[in-house]
């Protein structure tokens, strides 16, 4: 993730946090494209709802980096992130798997938490170094999103205990 400035040394902790910027807006935007995708996929409304209330409070993350970029003086440009890429195959590889089956819920939930674990730790990495930057105006659009995450992350977690894992586990016996 880190670049080299042309005297070979690593760049600093600003270089980093528009790194990381980069690296986030990216997955939002490949996130949004997805999540259309799972709620129409989801077998239970419950579960197609959270996708799409996501979706929403999605455009509006991609919004706030938006906004970070601009305080920075940097165009709001993704960068091409291998982790998200990869994660959104797996979910991908569940919904061709289990498509038409009773799992399918559960293998969706635990392909979207995938996605949120991701966020959250990019999001609290973010929160922290614009701290240390003292980037006062870009920390609550940060934590804005992070909030949201960790949010998110919780739903899923009660849709899987209030029915998918459950409805999964039956079609099993």
């Amino acid at each position: 993730m880190a670049r080299k400035n042309s005297s070979g040394a690593a760049n600093g902790l600003e270089s980093l946090f528009v790194d990381g910027l980069k690296d986030i807006y990216y997955a939002e935007k490949k996130i949004l494209k997805t999540l259309p995708k799972l709620a129409k996929a989801a077998q239970s409304k419950e579960l197609s709802a959270a996708f799409e209330k996501h979706r929403l409070e999605t455009e509006g993350q991609v919004d706030r980096l938006e906004q970070v970029f601009e305080l920075m003086g940097k165009a709001a440009r993704g960068k091409t992130c291998p982790a998200i890429d990869g994660i959104l195959e797996e979910g991908s590889e569940i919904l061709e798997e289990y498509q038409d089956e009773p799992a399918l819920d559960a293998g969706l939930v635990a392909a979207a938490q995938a996605v949120e674990h991701y966020e959250i730790a990019r999001y609290g990495t973010l929160v922290a170094w614009a701290e240390q930057l003292g980037l006062k105006d870009a920390v609550p659009l940060l934590r804005e999103t992070l909030a949201q995450e960790s949010a998110t992350d919780e739903a899923l977690s009660a849709l899987g205990e209030s029915g998918a894992n459950q409805r999964a586990l039956q079609a099993a016996a």
